[in-house]
């Protein structure tokens, strides 16, 4: 009975010294952003996979995108310029972000802040403009319960999913702006830079997620 507990004991051990080794070397905070995001990852999906579902069973013609969300320039309709300016906004700031990670790893501390609050600014950007489109959206009628060109379902999904995504946006630049700011207080110098490959994992993870929520709901 003994020796059948000792030989559990040992091959618990030694499960836990192979996870151990699996991740040795890993940050603590970068392994604890990448089960955050895989969490993220499942909200998100969730919200897609419902969106998708309530689209396809409405009763009504779901609104289309290219009259819902176009803009007049010059007396015309634009479809979707204010949406493709909002999506290459967030490109260039995960370009931005690419080079702050590049700076950082290199100990390039004036770069790699230039270059985090410049991916701060375009997230702000981002922001602004969204909160224009839902000004817009809102004075011509679209509500949560309801709206003038289609399924009234169409106002609860497009609020929640991309207030949801909003929200991420605006938390992640407090969160570049924090991080630039200890850097130029020197709170890293003494430590590795890897602080700058974290949020980048986040920025990136949220402008991907934006590539998502653009296909569904204003290219399909």
């Amino acid at each position: 009975m003994a020796q059948a507990a000792a030989a559990g004991h040992a091959t618990i051990f030694e499960d836990w010294g192979s996870d151990v080794t699996t991740f040795k070397g890993v940050p603590w905070g970068k392994a604890m952003m990448w089960i955050f995001l895989l969490s993220d990852t499942f909200i998100f999906s969730c919200f897609l996979i419902s969106y998708m579902t309530v689209r396809i069973t409405a009763a009504e013609p779901w609104p289309n995108a290219s009259e819902v969300f176009s803009l007049t320039m010059f007396g015309a309709p634009v479809p979707l310029l204010l949406i493709a300016i909002m999506t290459f906004d967030l490109i260039t700031s995960s370009g931005t972000m690419a080079l702050a990670v590049n700076y950082g790893y290199r100990r390039d501390k004036k770069k790699a802040i230039r270059f985090i609050c410049a991916t701060a600014f375009f997230g702000a950007v981002f922001v602004g403009m969204q909160a224009f489109e839902w000004t817009k959206l809102i004075s011509e009628g679209v509500k949560p319960w309801g709206n003038e060109w289609g399924a009234e379902q169409f106002g609860a999904c497009f609020f929640m999913i991309t207030g949801f995504h909003g929200m991420h946006v605006s938390a992640g630049v407090i969160y570049l702006l924090i991080v630039a700011w200890r850097l130029h207080k020197g709170v890293y110098d003494k430590t590795n830079y890897e602080i700058v490959e974290i949020v980048g994992l986040y920025w990136h993870f949220v402008d991907l997620v934006w590539v998502f929520i653009f296909a569904f709901f204003y290219l399909w």
